[in-house]
């Protein structure tokens, strides 16, 4: 029966949308569609009306999702070649943390004709990293409360989380604030325009919103940040869905704008790092999933709970019923190398790149691929969209020293591709000086098909790589869930050992490079703490005359 049978992964990127066709008794995956967001990433200026954005400011469009669902879903189906009736089940995964201000029955605040053109009612995307100044006020304020949940967040959160974005909702435009029904994760809002019903899931609700032991930080705390704060956990606060479960049917909206039967199953949303992990057989303790792209989320599940400083969180069923589960990340990655190749790279190796016939990361990937460990002299910083863990801090920047006259486009390529394994090897360490070892490292995302990549991060973390078997492994997982949340599966463990896929030990640390590595890191970590930890604060002084000086204009 369940090889007849058929369920939905939707996964939400920063970009675009993909939908995958699974087949519920194996996992395998008959077919793809992609849809990119029109309205992309508003991070220099609003579209409506044009209007300048600060620094730090990442903001979308929620209709922009509604859109994947008419389009991605129907493509992936009729290429998938089955009936839509075969299908039972589907479930979506999002970035996190992303927010959506609506009304009470849902619909984004800047989709209300009044509101279309003040940048506050819009998406916060994940990258929105302007809400800095309050996330170090919440930071200091817990500290100086005690807050007990403090510690299950590392010592600090981020400016990407809920409470610090809703913050500077609050005191930047009072109205938006005052006016809006709920502060919505998108995972949740997509799901909410799929079932007709708002649930809030598990996995964003503690890693996010900073609930622990069924409770918010009190009331007393939000009004010790502004008074007008007070109440913002009736801003966040809903019923919660634990990951697997069904939020509800699909309605007839729907089954129209997706081509897919009324009534069957939505599961509960989930965060795309967290939901790759059963996609990728890695539900066991010290398997630490890594889904690098543009950025890079670690998930790993624990079977105790501690507290491992600067990590992201942890989670009493976080990724998966019965294990603590553990996030940590870094902010830039696959964006840090995009940076360089837009805006570092001379055009004579694009011109190469062409008549190679490769890309031209596949071209600098080579150069670089060609010399010994340290030969270039240089070592990066990857802290060019601030740093998340173990530092948790957004005003940091990057950093490349030890640039000459003669260094050359590939140096500094190689230099920040090993700066990410460095930033990696930093989180893997915390783990285990925390009482959490990391026995091996999984690798998914689109940055696995880089193979001289995969094997710099073995040799640099020390670690076995394992690589997953799926393209789309946040995809994947969700369609792990819908076939859970349509009754196929008890459990989502039960449902990863028959859908899950991946490769073991793919990649083996090669000694001799290891040892190597282990002087640049030594220096790594010197600039981490030098930068990171207090002892220069230039970074942020540099970034307070930048928004200075983008206010005058």
């Amino acid at each position: 029966m369940k090889d007849q049978q058929f369920v939905i992964g939707v996964d939400y990127g920063t970009l675009s949308g993909r939908a995958v066709v699974v087949r519920v008794s194996d996992g395998q995956e008959l077919a793809s569609a992609a849809f990119d967001y029109p309205n992309a990433v508003m991070d220099e200026k609003l579209n409506s009306s044009g209007e300048q954005l600060p620094p730090d400011w990442a903001l979308q469009d929620a209709g922009d999702y509604v859109e994947v669902l008419k389009n991605a879903v129907p493509a992936a189906v009729k290429l998938a070649g089955i009936d839509p009736a075969q299908v039972i089940g589907i479930a979506t995964d999002f970035t996190a943390c992303t927010m959506v201000p609506v009304i009470e029955d849902g619909t984004p605040l800047s989709q209300l004709p009044e509101f279309k053109n003040r940048p506050h009612a819009y998406v916060k995307l994940w990258k929105h990293h302007a809400a800095q100044p309050q996330a170090d006020r919440i930071n200091e304020t817990a500290r100086k409360m005690n807050e007990y949940w403090m510690p299950r967040y590392g010592g600090q959160i981020s400016s990407e989380w809920e409470l610090a974005k809703g913050l500077q909702l609050l005191e930047e435009d009072p109205e938006i604030y005052n006016f809006m029904y709920r502060f919505v994760e998108a995972a949740d809002w997509i799901i909410w325009q799929l079932s007709g019903n708002y649930v809030r899931n598990a996995c964003t609700a503690g890693y996010k919103g900073n609930l622990q032991d069924g409770k918010y930080p009190s009331k007393e705390f939000f009004a010790a940040l502004n008074p007008d704060f007070a109440g913002f956990a009736g801003k966040i606060d809903h019923e919660i869905g634990q990951l697997g479960d069904k939020a509800g049917t699909l309605t007839a909206q729907a089954a129209a704008w997706t081509g897919l039967p009324e009534g069957i199953a939505v599961a509960v949303g989930n965060v795309d790092a967290h939901v790759t992990a059963p996609a990728a057989k890695a539900t066991k303790p010290g398997q630490m999933v890594a889904i690098m792209g543009t950025s890079t989320c670690h998930v790993m599940n624990g079977d105790k709970l501690a507290e491992v400083p600067g990590m992201c969180g942890v989670v009493d069923g976080g990724i998966v019923s019965g294990y603590f589960g553990y996030e940590a990340g870094q902010s830039g990655v696959g964006d840090i190398f995009a940076w360089y190749v837009n805006n570092q790279v001379p055009g004579h190796y694009f011109e190469q790149a062409e008549k190679l016939g490769k890309s031209i990361h596949e071209h600098l990937t080579d150069l670089s691929a060609k010399q010994e460990v340290g030969e270039h002299g240089l070592v990066a910083l990857d802290w060019h969209s601030g740093n998340r863990s173990v530092l948790v801090d957004h005003e940091l920047s990057g950093v490349l020293i030890g640039a000459t006259l003669t260094t050359k486009a590939e140096d500094g390529y190689r230099a920040l591709l090993e700066s990410t394994a460095f930033g990696t090897r930093k989180i893997v360490e915390t783990f285990r000086d925390s009482g959490i070892p990391v026995t091996e490292f999984i690798v998914a995302g689109g940055l696995l098909k880089n193979k001289f990549l995969m094997q710099l991060y073995s040799d640099i973390t020390r670690l076995p790589l394992s690589v997953i078997n799926s393209e789309q492994g946040p995809a994947l997982g969700s369609a792990i869930h819908a076939a859970v949340a349509a009754g196929a599966y008890n459990s989502v463990l039960e449902a990863s050992d028959a859908m899950g896929s991946v490769t073991p030990a793919l990649y083996k640390p090669n000694e001799e490079r290891a040892k190597a590595y282990d002087l640049l890191y030594a220096e790594y970590e010197l600039l981490h703490d030098y930068f990171g930890r207090g002892a220069n604060d230039v970074m942020k002084r540099l970034k307070k005359i930048r928004r200075e000086a983008s206010s005058v204009k």
